[in-house]
Protein backbone atom coordinates (compact mmCIF):
# COMPACT_ATOMS: atom_id res chain seq x y z
CA UNK A 1 0.00 0.00 0.00
CA UNK A 2 1.29 3.44 -0.96
CA UNK A 3 1.73 5.64 2.11
CA UNK A 4 1.37 9.35 1.42
CA UNK A 5 3.17 12.08 3.38
CA UNK A 6 1.92 15.68 3.14
CA UNK A 7 4.62 18.32 2.76
CA UNK A 8 4.64 22.11 2.64
CA UNK A 9 6.92 24.50 0.78
CA UNK A 10 7.10 28.17 1.94
CA UNK A 11 7.73 31.02 -0.51
CA UNK A 12 8.60 34.47 0.76
CA UNK A 13 9.15 36.21 -2.60
CA UNK A 14 6.03 37.83 -4.04
CA UNK A 15 4.21 35.98 -6.80
CA UNK A 16 2.84 38.41 -9.41
CA UNK A 17 -0.76 37.54 -10.31
CA UNK A 18 -2.69 38.01 -13.55
CA UNK A 19 -4.94 40.54 -11.84
CA UNK A 20 -2.04 42.91 -11.25
CA UNK A 21 -1.92 42.11 -7.54
CA UNK A 22 0.69 39.87 -5.93
CA UNK A 23 0.95 37.57 -2.94
CA UNK A 24 3.93 36.91 -0.72
CA UNK A 25 4.66 34.81 2.32
CA UNK A 26 2.57 31.93 1.00
CA UNK A 27 3.06 28.18 1.11
CA UNK A 28 2.04 25.29 -1.13
CA UNK A 29 1.05 21.88 0.20
CA UNK A 30 2.16 18.94 -1.89
CA UNK A 31 2.81 15.21 -1.91
CA UNK A 32 5.20 13.08 -3.93
CA UNK A 33 5.03 9.41 -4.84
CA UNK A 34 7.74 7.19 -6.29
CA UNK A 35 11.40 8.04 -6.77
CA UNK A 36 12.94 10.81 -8.84
CA UNK A 37 15.53 9.27 -11.14
CA UNK A 38 19.14 10.42 -11.38
CA UNK A 39 18.63 12.88 -14.24
CA UNK A 40 15.22 14.02 -12.89
CA UNK A 41 13.49 13.11 -16.13
CA UNK A 42 10.62 10.97 -14.78
CA UNK A 43 8.59 13.62 -12.93
CA UNK A 44 4.83 13.85 -13.58
CA UNK A 45 2.82 16.77 -12.19
CA UNK A 46 -0.85 16.17 -11.33
CA UNK A 47 -3.16 19.20 -11.38
CA UNK A 48 -6.36 18.94 -9.36
CA UNK A 49 -9.96 19.91 -10.05
CA UNK A 50 -12.30 22.14 -8.05
CA UNK A 51 -12.74 20.32 -4.74
CA UNK A 52 -9.66 18.07 -4.78
CA UNK A 53 -6.21 18.62 -3.32
CA UNK A 54 -2.56 17.57 -3.29
CA UNK A 55 -3.59 14.20 -1.81
CA UNK A 56 -3.69 12.44 -5.15
CA UNK A 57 -2.80 8.84 -4.29
CA UNK A 58 -2.10 6.42 -1.47
CA UNK A 59 -3.34 6.61 2.10
CA UNK A 60 -2.12 8.34 5.22
CA UNK A 61 -0.40 6.18 7.81
CA UNK A 62 -2.94 4.77 10.25
CA UNK A 63 -5.91 6.01 8.21
CA UNK A 64 -7.29 3.20 6.07
CA UNK A 65 -10.07 5.31 4.55
CA UNK A 66 -7.93 8.20 3.34
CA UNK A 67 -7.34 7.24 -0.29
CA UNK A 68 -6.14 10.00 -2.59
CA UNK A 69 -8.75 11.31 -5.02
CA UNK A 70 -7.05 9.66 -8.04
CA UNK A 71 -5.79 6.55 -6.22
CA UNK A 72 -7.29 4.25 -8.88
CA UNK A 73 -5.11 5.96 -11.49
CA UNK A 74 -1.82 6.50 -9.64
CA UNK A 75 0.30 4.08 -7.65
CA UNK A 76 2.45 0.95 -7.98
CA UNK A 77 1.35 -1.05 -11.02
CA UNK A 78 -1.44 1.42 -11.88
CA UNK A 79 -1.80 3.34 -15.18
CA UNK A 80 0.52 6.05 -13.86
CA UNK A 81 2.94 3.68 -12.20
CA UNK A 82 4.84 5.13 -9.25
CA UNK A 83 7.40 2.34 -9.61
CA UNK A 84 8.42 4.09 -12.82
CA UNK A 85 7.46 7.74 -12.35
CA UNK A 86 7.95 10.39 -9.69
CA UNK A 87 4.48 11.87 -9.25
CA UNK A 88 3.82 15.27 -7.66
CA UNK A 89 0.44 16.49 -6.42
CA UNK A 90 0.15 20.19 -5.53
CA UNK A 91 -2.67 21.98 -3.73
CA UNK A 92 -3.55 25.18 -5.58
CA UNK A 93 -3.02 28.61 -4.09
CA UNK A 94 -6.33 29.80 -2.64
CA UNK A 95 -7.52 26.31 -1.81
CA UNK A 96 -8.61 25.18 1.65
CA UNK A 97 -6.53 22.00 1.93
CA UNK A 98 -3.22 23.33 3.17
CA UNK A 99 -1.88 25.82 0.64
CA UNK A 100 -2.30 29.48 1.55
CA UNK A 101 -5.89 30.56 1.02
CA UNK A 102 -8.67 32.80 2.35
CA UNK A 103 -8.58 31.08 5.76
CA UNK A 104 -4.95 32.08 6.32
CA UNK A 105 -3.43 35.28 7.69
CA UNK A 106 -2.29 37.98 5.28
CA UNK A 107 1.31 38.76 6.33
CA UNK A 108 0.87 42.37 5.18
CA UNK A 109 -2.14 43.09 7.39
CA UNK A 110 -1.93 40.50 10.15
CA UNK A 111 -5.61 39.69 9.50
CA UNK A 112 -7.24 36.61 7.99
CA UNK A 113 -7.61 37.16 4.24
CA UNK A 114 -11.26 36.16 3.95
CA UNK A 115 -12.85 37.93 0.98
CA UNK A 116 -9.66 40.00 0.55
CA UNK A 117 -7.68 37.06 -0.79
CA UNK A 118 -6.50 38.11 -4.26
CA UNK A 119 -8.19 36.80 -7.38
CA UNK A 120 -6.28 33.83 -8.79
CA UNK A 121 -6.34 32.30 -12.27
CA UNK A 122 -5.27 29.04 -13.87
CA UNK A 123 -2.17 30.85 -15.12
CA UNK A 124 -1.33 31.95 -11.57
CA UNK A 125 -1.58 28.37 -10.34
CA UNK A 126 0.75 27.19 -13.08
CA UNK A 127 3.29 29.89 -12.18
CA UNK A 128 3.13 28.84 -8.52
CA UNK A 129 3.57 25.18 -9.49
CA UNK A 130 6.59 26.11 -11.60
CA UNK A 131 8.18 27.74 -8.54
CA UNK A 132 7.62 24.56 -6.56
CA UNK A 133 9.28 22.48 -9.28
CA UNK A 134 12.21 24.92 -9.28
CA UNK A 135 12.59 24.34 -5.54
CA UNK A 136 12.53 20.57 -6.13
CA UNK A 137 15.21 20.90 -8.81
CA UNK A 138 12.95 19.67 -11.61
CA UNK A 139 13.46 21.62 -14.82
CA UNK A 140 11.39 19.52 -17.22
CA UNK A 141 8.35 17.33 -16.65
CA UNK A 142 7.96 13.96 -18.31
CA UNK A 143 4.26 14.84 -18.25
CA UNK A 144 1.67 17.13 -16.75
CA UNK A 145 -1.76 15.59 -16.22
CA UNK A 146 -5.16 16.72 -15.00
CA UNK A 147 -8.89 16.23 -15.36
CA UNK A 148 -11.59 18.90 -15.63
CA UNK A 149 -10.12 22.12 -14.16
CA UNK A 150 -6.89 20.15 -13.75
CA UNK A 151 -6.91 19.55 -17.50
CA UNK A 152 -7.09 23.30 -18.06
CA UNK A 153 -3.99 23.70 -15.91
CA UNK A 154 -2.20 20.96 -17.87
CA UNK A 155 -3.08 22.75 -21.11
CA UNK A 156 -1.91 26.06 -19.70
CA UNK A 157 1.42 24.51 -18.70
CA UNK A 158 2.10 23.72 -22.37
CA UNK A 159 1.55 27.38 -23.26
CA UNK A 160 3.25 29.12 -20.33
CA UNK A 161 6.26 26.78 -20.08
CA UNK A 162 6.42 24.86 -23.37
CA UNK A 163 10.09 24.05 -22.89
CA UNK A 164 9.41 22.40 -19.52
CA UNK A 165 6.80 19.83 -20.64
CA UNK A 166 7.39 16.71 -22.73
CA UNK A 167 3.81 15.37 -22.59
CA UNK A 168 0.40 16.69 -21.54
CA UNK A 169 -2.52 14.44 -20.56
CA UNK A 170 -5.76 16.45 -20.63
CA UNK A 171 -8.84 14.55 -19.43
CA UNK A 172 -12.51 15.61 -19.56
CA UNK A 173 -11.59 19.24 -20.04
CA UNK A 174 -12.15 22.21 -22.36
CA UNK A 175 -10.36 25.24 -23.83
CA UNK A 176 -12.83 27.49 -21.96
CA UNK A 177 -16.22 27.29 -20.29
CA UNK A 178 -19.45 27.57 -22.25
CA UNK A 179 -22.01 30.19 -21.23
CA UNK A 180 -24.07 27.39 -19.66
CA UNK A 181 -21.16 26.32 -17.49
CA UNK A 182 -20.51 29.90 -16.38
CA UNK A 183 -24.21 30.18 -15.56
CA UNK A 184 -24.11 27.09 -13.32
CA UNK A 185 -21.08 28.53 -11.51
CA UNK A 186 -22.78 31.89 -11.02
CA UNK A 187 -25.95 30.36 -9.56
CA UNK A 188 -23.79 28.36 -7.14
CA UNK A 189 -21.86 31.49 -6.15
CA UNK A 190 -25.07 33.44 -5.59
CA UNK A 191 -26.29 30.71 -3.26
CA UNK A 192 -23.17 31.28 -1.15
CA UNK A 193 -22.96 35.08 -1.15
CA UNK A 194 -26.69 35.48 -0.32
CA UNK A 195 -26.45 33.13 2.66
CA UNK A 196 -27.01 35.31 5.77
CA UNK A 197 -23.98 33.67 7.36
CA UNK A 198 -21.64 34.79 4.54
CA UNK A 199 -21.04 38.28 5.98
CA UNK A 200 -19.36 39.59 2.83
CA UNK A 201 -16.81 36.79 2.95
CA UNK A 202 -15.62 37.62 6.48
CA UNK A 203 -17.71 34.99 8.22
CA UNK A 204 -14.67 33.66 10.11
CA UNK A 205 -14.80 36.74 12.35
CA UNK A 206 -18.41 35.92 13.22
CA UNK A 207 -17.71 32.29 14.10
CA UNK A 208 -20.14 30.97 11.48
CA UNK A 209 -20.02 29.15 8.14
CA UNK A 210 -22.43 29.80 5.24
CA UNK A 211 -23.42 26.14 5.16
CA UNK A 212 -26.76 26.65 3.47
CA UNK A 213 -25.13 28.34 0.51
CA UNK A 214 -22.38 25.72 0.31
CA UNK A 215 -24.95 22.92 0.37
CA UNK A 216 -26.89 24.40 -2.54
CA UNK A 217 -23.70 25.13 -4.49
CA UNK A 218 -22.60 21.52 -4.12
CA UNK A 219 -26.02 20.18 -5.08
CA UNK A 220 -26.00 22.27 -8.26
CA UNK A 221 -22.49 21.16 -9.11
CA UNK A 222 -23.19 17.52 -8.40
CA UNK A 223 -26.12 17.46 -10.80
CA UNK A 224 -23.80 18.59 -13.58
CA UNK A 225 -21.19 15.92 -12.80
CA UNK A 226 -23.60 13.01 -13.41
CA UNK A 227 -25.31 11.90 -16.59
CA UNK A 228 -29.08 11.59 -16.90
CA UNK A 229 -28.68 7.84 -17.51
CA UNK A 230 -26.70 7.32 -14.30
CA UNK A 231 -29.12 9.37 -12.24
CA UNK A 232 -32.07 7.41 -13.63
CA UNK A 233 -30.33 4.08 -13.08
CA UNK A 234 -29.30 4.89 -9.49
CA UNK A 235 -32.41 6.73 -8.37
CA UNK A 236 -35.09 6.96 -11.05
CA UNK A 237 -38.27 8.22 -9.43
CA UNK A 238 -37.86 6.08 -6.34
CA UNK A 239 -39.29 7.42 -3.13
CA UNK A 240 -37.51 7.15 0.18
CA UNK A 241 -38.69 4.32 2.43
CA UNK A 242 -40.53 6.75 4.68
CA UNK A 243 -42.51 8.02 1.71
CA UNK A 244 -43.61 4.55 0.66
CA UNK A 245 -45.16 3.70 4.02
CA UNK A 246 -48.65 4.69 5.10
CA UNK A 247 -50.87 6.97 3.06
CA UNK A 248 -48.69 8.04 0.12
CA UNK A 249 -51.14 10.66 -1.08
CA UNK A 250 -51.21 12.36 2.30
CA UNK A 251 -47.42 12.15 2.63
CA UNK A 252 -46.59 13.68 -0.73
CA UNK A 253 -48.77 16.71 -0.38
CA UNK A 254 -48.52 17.41 3.34
CA UNK A 255 -44.74 17.77 3.71
CA UNK A 256 -41.89 19.70 2.19
CA UNK A 257 -39.42 17.13 3.45
CA UNK A 258 -37.24 14.87 1.30
CA UNK A 259 -39.46 12.55 -0.72
CA UNK A 260 -37.38 11.15 -3.59
CA UNK A 261 -34.11 9.25 -3.23
CA UNK A 262 -32.33 11.67 -5.56
CA UNK A 263 -33.26 14.49 -3.18
CA UNK A 264 -31.84 12.55 -0.25
CA UNK A 265 -28.63 11.86 -2.18
CA UNK A 266 -28.13 15.50 -3.16
CA UNK A 267 -28.76 16.72 0.38
CA UNK A 268 -26.26 14.20 1.71
CA UNK A 269 -23.63 15.43 -0.77
CA UNK A 270 -24.38 19.04 0.10
CA UNK A 271 -24.21 18.45 3.84
CA UNK A 272 -20.89 16.61 3.54
CA UNK A 273 -19.37 19.32 1.33
CA UNK A 274 -20.42 22.13 3.68
CA UNK A 275 -18.49 20.47 6.51
CA UNK A 276 -15.08 20.60 4.82
CA UNK A 277 -14.99 23.16 1.99
CA UNK A 278 -14.38 26.87 2.38
CA UNK A 279 -16.93 29.25 0.87
CA UNK A 280 -14.39 31.87 -0.25
CA UNK A 281 -12.31 29.13 -1.87
CA UNK A 282 -15.37 28.00 -3.82
CA UNK A 283 -15.85 31.53 -5.15
CA UNK A 284 -12.18 31.86 -6.10
CA UNK A 285 -11.90 28.53 -7.89
CA UNK A 286 -15.12 28.80 -9.87
CA UNK A 287 -14.04 32.27 -11.01
CA UNK A 288 -10.70 30.82 -12.16
CA UNK A 289 -12.68 28.29 -14.18
CA UNK A 290 -14.75 31.06 -15.75
CA UNK A 291 -11.73 33.22 -16.62
CA UNK A 292 -9.68 30.52 -18.35
CA UNK A 293 -9.59 31.16 -22.08
CA UNK A 294 -6.17 31.02 -23.77
CA UNK A 295 -7.71 32.00 -27.11
CA UNK A 296 -9.02 35.33 -25.79
CA UNK A 297 -5.75 37.14 -26.44
CA UNK A 298 -5.72 35.69 -29.97
CA UNK A 299 -9.07 37.02 -31.08
CA UNK A 300 -10.75 33.77 -30.10
CA UNK A 301 -8.52 31.76 -32.43
CA UNK A 302 -7.61 28.57 -30.53
CA UNK A 303 -5.23 27.40 -33.23
CA UNK A 304 -3.14 30.53 -32.81
CA UNK A 305 -3.31 30.23 -29.03
CA UNK A 306 -2.01 26.66 -29.01
CA UNK A 307 0.81 27.36 -31.48
CA UNK A 308 3.14 27.84 -28.49
CA UNK A 309 2.68 24.24 -27.35
CA UNK A 310 5.47 21.93 -28.47
CA UNK A 311 4.91 18.78 -26.41
CA UNK A 312 3.00 15.60 -27.24
CA UNK A 313 -0.59 15.30 -26.11
CA UNK A 314 -3.14 12.74 -24.97
CA UNK A 315 -6.71 13.98 -24.71
CA UNK A 316 -9.53 11.86 -23.28
CA UNK A 317 -13.25 12.65 -23.21
CA UNK A 318 -16.41 10.76 -22.25
CA UNK A 319 -19.54 10.51 -24.36
CA UNK A 320 -22.04 11.33 -21.59
CA UNK A 321 -20.05 14.20 -20.11
CA UNK A 322 -22.29 17.16 -20.94
CA UNK A 323 -20.45 19.64 -18.74
CA UNK A 324 -17.11 19.13 -20.57
CA UNK A 325 -18.39 17.42 -23.68
CA UNK A 326 -16.28 15.53 -26.24
CA UNK A 327 -16.92 18.40 -28.63
CA UNK A 328 -14.78 20.65 -26.43
CA UNK A 329 -11.89 18.17 -26.38
CA UNK A 330 -12.14 17.84 -30.15
CA UNK A 331 -11.73 21.62 -30.44
CA UNK A 332 -8.37 21.28 -28.69
CA UNK A 333 -7.41 18.28 -30.83
CA UNK A 334 -8.20 20.17 -34.05
CA UNK A 335 -6.26 23.25 -32.97
CA UNK A 336 -3.23 21.10 -32.11
CA UNK A 337 -3.43 19.20 -35.38
CA UNK A 338 -3.69 22.51 -37.24
CA UNK A 339 -0.32 23.26 -35.65
CA UNK A 340 0.98 19.81 -36.69
CA UNK A 341 1.44 18.70 -33.10
CA UNK A 342 1.64 15.05 -31.99
CA UNK A 343 -1.82 14.28 -30.58
CA UNK A 344 -3.55 11.12 -29.38
CA UNK A 345 -7.28 11.27 -28.65
CA UNK A 346 -9.65 8.79 -27.00
CA UNK A 347 -13.40 9.31 -26.73
CA UNK A 348 -14.66 6.79 -24.19
CA UNK A 349 -18.26 5.56 -24.44
CA UNK A 350 -19.00 5.65 -20.71
CA UNK A 351 -22.32 6.25 -18.93
CA UNK A 352 -21.03 8.15 -15.90
CA UNK A 353 -21.02 11.76 -17.10
CA UNK A 354 -18.25 14.14 -16.05
CA UNK A 355 -17.38 11.99 -13.03
CA UNK A 356 -16.14 9.29 -15.42
CA UNK A 357 -12.63 10.75 -15.31
CA UNK A 358 -12.41 9.65 -11.66
CA UNK A 359 -13.85 6.16 -12.14
CA UNK A 360 -12.56 2.72 -13.13
CA UNK A 361 -13.46 2.35 -16.78
CA UNK A 362 -11.21 -0.41 -18.18
CA UNK A 363 -10.86 1.23 -21.62
CA UNK A 364 -9.97 4.58 -20.08
CA UNK A 365 -7.38 2.99 -17.80
CA UNK A 366 -5.83 1.07 -20.71
CA UNK A 367 -5.51 4.24 -22.79
CA UNK A 368 -3.71 6.10 -20.00
CA UNK A 369 -1.54 3.11 -19.13
CA UNK A 370 -0.49 2.62 -22.75
CA UNK A 371 0.33 6.30 -23.09
CA UNK A 372 2.56 6.31 -20.05
CA UNK A 373 4.29 3.19 -21.37
CA UNK A 374 5.30 5.28 -24.39
CA UNK A 375 6.39 8.15 -22.11
CA UNK A 376 8.66 5.77 -20.17
CA UNK A 377 10.19 4.42 -23.37
CA UNK A 378 11.20 7.96 -24.34
CA UNK A 379 12.78 8.52 -20.93
CA UNK A 380 14.79 5.29 -21.00
CA UNK A 381 15.71 5.39 -24.70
Amino acid sequence: MLIATPQSMPFEAALPLQSGASIRGYSLSYETYGTLNADKSNAVLICHALNASHHVAGVYAGQDKSEGWWDNMIGPGKPLDTNRFFVIGVNNLGSCFGSTGPMHVNPDSGQVYGADFPVVTVEDWVNAQARLLDALGIQKLAAVMGGSLGGMQALSWTLQYPERVAHAVVVASAPNLTAENIAFNEVARRAIVTDPDFHGGHFYQHGVIPKRGLRIARMIGHITYLSDDVMNEKFGRKLRDAATRGELQDYLYSTQDVEFQIESYLRYQGDKFAEYFDANTYLLITRALDYFDPARSHGGNLTQALARATCKFLLVSFTTDWRFSPKRSREIVKALLDNKRDVSYAEIDAPHGHDAFLLDDARYMRVVSSYFDSVEKEITA
